[in-house]
C-alpha cells in the first residue's frame, strides 16, 4: 500500500465523517445559540435549559438526516471493500 493511497483513504474517511456529523452539529449549534440568547435576555441561568434542547435537536437531526447519513456511510464502506485488493496488494 503506497503512501498516496493511505492519504487518499484517510482524506475520504475524514470527508465522510465531516459530512455525516455536519447536520447534527449544525442543528445543535443553532439551538444552543438560540437558547443562549434566550437565557441572556431573560436572565434565566438554569443548567438543564442549555442541554435538553440541544439533545432533542440532535435526535431530531438523526431522525431527519438518518437515511442520508446511512447512504453516505454505506457508500464509503462499499468503496473500501471494492478497492480492498488495491489496498492489500
Amino acid at each position: 500500500m503506497s503512501g498516496d493511497l493511505v492519504i487518499q483513504l484517510a482524506q475520504e474517511a475524514l470527508m465522510t465523517v465531516l459530512l455525516v456529523s455536519a447536520p447534527m452539529l449544525g442543528l445543535g449549534l443553532m439551538v444552543g445559540l438560540a437558547v443562549s440568547v434566550f437565557q441572556a435576555t431573560t436572565s434565566i441561568q438554569e443548567q438543564t435549559l442549555a442541554f435538553i434542547p440541544k439533545i432533542v435537536a440532535v435526535f431530531v437531526a438523526i431522525l431527519i438526516f438518518g437515511p442520508w447519513m446511512l447512504r453516505i456511510m454505506v457508500g464509503f464502506v462499499t468503496n473500501v471493500f471494492v478497492n480492498l485488493p488495491h489496498y492489500i496488494g
